[in-house]
């Protein structure tokens, strides 16, 4: 019995590891980004963002995979921004060099990054998401409920359907 109870969950654990975009979406509200210092915004709350679907992506600029995902951040904040969605690309540091704002800044402005990009040097919303890795991209419906978890570069289709979906629903 108690292994099969183990085995269970191993099995349950994998398909979590090998499938991350299968998260625990859903189950609870996104919590607010915090943060002192915003690029390109006023500070943001998810109350205030109710009816708009939002994207939180969690990257750092010396991060290859976070550079590799970001023309399709900027394609789909491009695409859908004036239908509702709010892309926030929470910035937290991997590397030393990469706490310095002026270089954050220098990064933003270089790739014409016009979407909000608030700091977390504290990482407090790297901890309030429960985030592992750069990059992760969170969807919010328009209720503030996260609804899609990616880690990671690929499935472009499928977040960008998902987008259109929560962009869908009713508020």
């Amino acid at each position: 019995m108690q292994v099969s109870v183990g085995l269970a969950l191993f099995g349950m654990m994998s398909v979590f590891l090998f499938f991350p975009s299968l998260g625990f979406a859903g189950i609870s509200p996104a919590p607010d980004v915090i943060s002192s210092t915003w690029i390109n915004s006023e500070p943001l709350t998810m109350e205030g963002l109710r009816g708009n679907v939002v994207m939180v992506e969690f990257w750092t600029f010396g991060c290859w995979n976070c550079r590799n995902i970001e023309p399709y951040v900027k394609e789909w904040h491009d695409k859908y921004a004036k239908q509702g969605l709010v892309v926030i690309a929470v910035h937290s540091p991997e590397f030393k060099y990469e706490y310095d704002v002026e270089k954050v800044k220098e990064y933003v402005q270089e790739h014409h990054i016009s979407y909000a990009v608030p700091i977390d040097n504290e990482f407090r919303n790297w901890r309030q998401y429960r985030n592992r890795y750069w990059p992760t991209l969170y969807l919010i419906d328009k209720r503030g409920n996260i609804q899609y978890t990616h880690i990671g570069e690929g499935e472009y289709q499928k977040t960008e359907h998902t987008i259109q979906r929560l962009l869908a629903e009713p508020a």
